[in-house]
């Protein structure tokens, strides 16, 4: 990547999930942003990905239950569009997407974030999906500020 050490903070979860209840992913946000002061973060998910196959599987998983259902959740939300999708392959690969796009989301509907935009246009979200068979990086391009604005009426957390 051509960077130092401390220019790259890194948080791994299964199925690259950013839930609003998860204390560990929000305190690395956190810290992030308003300690190192980040201008980028980004969500990458990956085609194949095993937590998304584990949550399209109706059955009970235990422990993981509740993890999936984040996944679980997205489906709904977008239900109507995956439904749509025949070809079982690309329905699998477009919830991947999906789970990307809404873990930014989650990410841009916390307070540091808003707040720090805010105070000093960053940071910005990205979204991305690593393609393991071609090894090809593909940005969802999420628009940051045109989310920012849609979540705002409800999540909006940044001083007025």
């Amino acid at each position: 990547m051509g960077l130092e050490a401390g220019e790259v903070f890194v948080h791994r979860n299964i199925a690259n999930l950013v839930p609003n209840t998860d204390l560990n992913v929000m305190s690395v946000i956190n810290y992030a942003v308003r300690h190192l002061r980040v201008k980028h973060i980004v969500v990458c998910g990956h085609y194949q990905c095993g937590g998304v196959k584990a949550a399209l599987s109706p059955s009970d998983l235990g422990l993981l239950n509740p993890w999936l259902r984040n996944i679980r959740d997205v489906y709904r939300l977008h239900e109507r569009e995956l439904d749509g999708i025949q070809d079982e392959t690309a329905r699998y690969k477009r919830l991947i997407e999906l789970n990307v796009v809404e873990s930014c989301r989650n990410i841009i509907k916390t307070a540091a974030v808003q707040q720090s935009f805010h105070e000093r246009q960053f940071p910005v979200v990205h979204g991305w999906i690593f393609d393991m068979e071609t090894g090809l990086l593909r940005d969802l391009e999420i628009d940051f500020e045109e989310t920012l604005r849609d979540i705002k009426k409800i999540y909006n957390l940044a001083p007025a």
